[in-house]
């Protein structure tokens, strides 16, 4: 079974970056397409960005394009959310997600908490 353990959260200033970090272990990393969602306070999980572990395809939701990064190290099975520029709308708590095609999604992290300050 695939699991996955977040990172890098933190409480923040509007306009400066943090990184997530989230590691999988227990499957096949390449075969993978790892996820990131949020859920702001009261809010619905929403996605954020995907990326396909094979070719390094990636997928972002309209309002963090330009300012998050999506990225992967296949060799540390480790999939990172590089976010710049944050603002007070990004506070929430991020989770990872993997599953074998975009849409579909097996298992969860349990979430590292964000928090931006304005």
């Amino acid at each position: 079974q695939v699991e996955l353990v977040e990172s890098g959260g933190g409480l923040v200033q509007a306009g400066d970056s943090l990184r997530l970090s989230c590691v999988v272990s227990g499957g096949a990393l390449s075969t993978y397409v790892l996820s990131w969602f949020r859920q702001a306070p009261g809010k619905e999980r929403k996605f954020v960005a995907d990326i396909r572990m094979n070719d390094g395809f990636k997928v972002y939701t309209s309002s963090v394009k330009g300012r998050f990064t999506i990225s992967r190290d296949n060799a540390k099975n480790t999939v990172y959310l590089q976010m710049n520029n944050l603002t007070a709308v990004d506070t929430a708590v991020y989770y990872c997600a993997a599953g074998p095609e975009r849409g579909t999604y097996a298992s969860w992290g349990q979430g590292t908490q964000v928090t931006v300050s304005s």
